[in-house]
């Protein structure tokens, strides 16, 4: 991914206020502006799932903010996260990102990276993993695809707990830990990578591990409206969002 880089995650569009959303186009705007690429570590959505050529009909604005920044050269790539790993099609042929559902191999400013939205990584929380696992496969898949569009979503908000997972500190702190302590153990085990960025944390952390050898996490937008540049000299900053460029 071309420099600058930008690293935003855990947008949670659907869970968070319009004004909000706003925002985020304003920041999205300002990456195309400054050139270089985009990287949205997951849950950049509360709730997407395609139904074939059927779509979520929210946030239109923001699905075209996106498809612009890609027509401007500006190249965007999504990692799914546990609430929106179900992208395919649309996100790639017509808005042009290109979309991963699982963690992936990637280069972040000229350098190998390592990018995962960090839900279910390590080898704690298999209650959690075999639920993912479930509800990522064809199975469930096909038959979530057989219900109405409408209700669909009404079973994905009734299940949501993003806001209060959002206002649990001591949730939200065990989870950034149990993240940080899996990312630091990869670039441990392989020194050829250079970056390991995760989202799902939703509490913002640039770690160095070695000389610029890095742990990032952008934070979110349900609290920190926080993102992080990796600018032409590699180094990686963490910003916060209020309007204007930071």
């Amino acid at each position: 991914m071309k420099s600058p880089v930008y690293i935003a995650s855990d947008i949670h569009l659907g869970a968070v206020p319009d004004a909000r959303e706003r925002l985020f186009i304003a920041f999205l705007q300002h990456v195309g502006a400054d050139g270089g690429s985009l990287l949205l570590a997951g849950d950049l959505f509360d709730f997407w799932f395609e139904y074939g050529s059927v779509i979520p009909g929210e946030h239109f604005r923001v699905l075209a903010a996106l498809a612009d920044l890609v027509d401007g050269g500006v190249p965007v790539t999504m990692i799914g996260g546990n609430h929106d790993a179900w992208g395919g099609r649309f996100l790639e042929q017509e808005v042009g990102a290109s979309f991963h559902a699982t963690p992936v191999r990637t280069d972040l400013a000229g350098r190998p990276a390592l990018v995962a939205h960090g839900d279910g990584v390590g080898r704690g929380d298999l209650k959690y993993r075999l639920l993912k696992a479930i509800l990522r496969s064809r199975v469930t898949i096909g038959a979530f695809r057989a219900l109405h569009p409408e209700l669909g979503v009404c079973i994905a908000r009734a299940v949501s707990t993003t806001e209060s997972k959002a206002d649990s500190a001591s949730l939200v702190k065990g989870r950034a830990d149990h993240i940080q302590a899996w990312a630091l153990a990869q670039l441990a085990s392989d020194p050829t990578l250079a970056w390991v960025v995760c989202g799902h944390a939703h509490l913002p952390a640039v770690v160095e591990a070695g000389p610029g050898r890095y742990y990032l996490n952008a934070g979110d937008w349900v609290v920190h409206n926080s993102y992080i540049r990796i600018g032409e000299d590699g180094a990686p900053r963490l910003l916060h969002w209020a309007g204007a460029a930071g």
